[in-house]
């Protein structure tokens, strides 16, 4: 059975998003973010890799790379779960790709 194909069957993948996550002001503490949003991603998915992005002085984005599943409302869910960490002002998905 394992060459048999159902017809009309959707196989369902994952998908790798990029977030621009925005803190409140310079001071807040980048790396404690980085931390909540891998103690986030452990409940929803796989945290690939984070970084932090100049903005403009002195202030800077964290960008991360997340993977999850693709299931109804899960993308939802990790956004206001980001949105929700303290010291966070706005939370952006600059690139959203389907993988396999």
């Amino acid at each position: 059975m394992s060459g048999m194909r159902i017809q009309g069957a959707v196989i369902m993948g994952d998908v790798m998003i990029v977030y621009k996550i925005m803190p409140e002001g310079p001071e807040e503490d980048l790396e404690r973010i980085k931390e909540k949003i891998e103690e986030l991603m452990e409940e929803h998915g796989e945290l690939k890799d984070t970084n932090e992005e100049k903005v403009a002085f002195g202030l800077k984005a964290v960008m991360a790379k997340i993977v999850i599943p693709e299931e109804d409302g899960l993308v939802d869910k990790v956004e206001d779960g980001l949105k929700e960490i303290k010291g966070v002002q706005s939370v952006e998905a600059v690139d959203i790709t389907l993988i396999n």
